[in-house]
């Protein structure tokens, strides 16, 4: 169903611009979609995006947006204007705030995807419980999932460890972007739930995001060619 050049998305978690571009460029051909999250757009704003467009990359927006409806559907009508491709919201923001999300979109940009924050891969059952949610975290991103799809959300950011019982569990066809990619000689560093490129896209994953396996590798271009190599099935 997909290019693996469409289902890798380089995440640019760095401070400046330049530091941005010096990876796109360095990762070249390898990859066409650029996540670009809320360090780097703190530090550069919307110029970014629009450059990044410019140049023909993708761009996958990763503000997670969440507040009141009114307040999410202006600031989706925005990066509609920017030229992203996909975007995201907190799926604890509640339905009204994801329809109004999700209508933004359709009437600023019929192919902009709004994706669902479930549970952030640095969260495990043990935080949940915490935060006062009872339950595995696999029952809170089906939860969450859920209720997005139904309220207009094309697909949900999860770990790929919930991706088979999200596809399994859930109707239709739907995106899963996955963080927490790691290989497998890799240290998980701030992540809780880690899969490498491979398992991720054997267990559902429609897209995976890779950051410092690419980012901070000698050759991030051969480094992308390998994990593209990983999710060729």
């Amino acid at each position: 169903m997909y290019d693996p050049r469409q289902r890798l998305i380089v995440a640019l978690d760095v401070s400046s611009a330049a530091a941005a571009q010096k990876i796109v460029a360095a990762v070249g051909d390898s990859a066409s979609c650029y996540k670009v999250g809320m360090q780097l757009y703190t530090a550069e704003g919307p110029g970014i995006v629009r450059d990044l467009v410019a140049s023909g990359r993708r761009v996958f927006l990763d503000l997670k947006y969440h507040d009141i409806p009114n307040t999410v559907a202006a600031a989706v009508r925005e990066a509609a204007g920017l030229g992203v491709s996909m975007l995201t919201v907190h799926a604890s923001g509640g339905g009204k705030m994801m329809r109004a999300a999700t209508e933004a979109a359709r009437k600023s940009n019929a192919a902009l995807m709004v994706l669902a924050v479930t549970v952030l891969t640095s969260l495990d059952d043990n935080d949940l419980d915490k935060l006062g949610v009872h339950g595995r975290v696999k029952d809170q991103v089906l939860r969450l999932a859920a209720l997005a799809l139904a309220d207009g959300c094309q697909g949900v950011v999860a770990s790929a460890q919930e991706a088979s019982e999200l596809r399994s569990e859930l109707d239709g066809d739907f995106a899963i972007v996955t963080p927490g990619i790691r290989l497998a000689s890799m240290d998980p560093g701030d992540q809780a739930r880690v899969v490498t490129p491979a398992e991720a896209i054997a267990a559902g994953a429609s897209h995976i995001v890779v950051g410092r396996p690419i980012t901070g590798a000698a050759d991030p271009a051969s480094e992308a060619r390998a994990i593209l190599g990983q999710i060729s099935f």
